[in-house]
């Protein structure tokens, strides 16, 4: 198993707001790239989210926790897809502050 991959997204929306975004925008996500991953556990606990989900055959897993200021993403990526953890920082890194941007 290898280190997490840790994602700090800073907003300014406060944590209420973060968290109805960060709700909906996991929907959107879900829909989007429902062809390369399906979700096999989504557990919210307050303002923290645990999940596993599989991926090109592996099963990835990891937390979103959302605080006043920041939103902090954990994944924890097998061997195998660790390879794409760079691509999937950046990936995570973007859709987290379009989710978060003030409008």
């Amino acid at each position: 198993m290898s280190r997490p991959l840790v994602v700090s997204i800073p907003h300014t929306l406060g944590r209420e707001a973060a968290l109805r975004r960060i709700r909906d925008g996991i929907g959107q996500i879900r829909a989007r790239y429902a062809g390369q991953m399906s979700v096999l556990d989504e557990n919210w606990t307050g303002d923290r989210l645990d999940f596993r989900i599989m991926a090109l055959r592996q099963t990835v897993s990891g937390s979103i926790e959302v605080a006043e200021t920041v939103v902090t993403v954990s994944v924890v990526l097998p061997l195998f897809l660790s390879v794409l953890a760079e691509k999937a920082k950046a990936l995570i890194q973007k859709s987290g502050q379009l989710m978060l941007e003030k409008k």
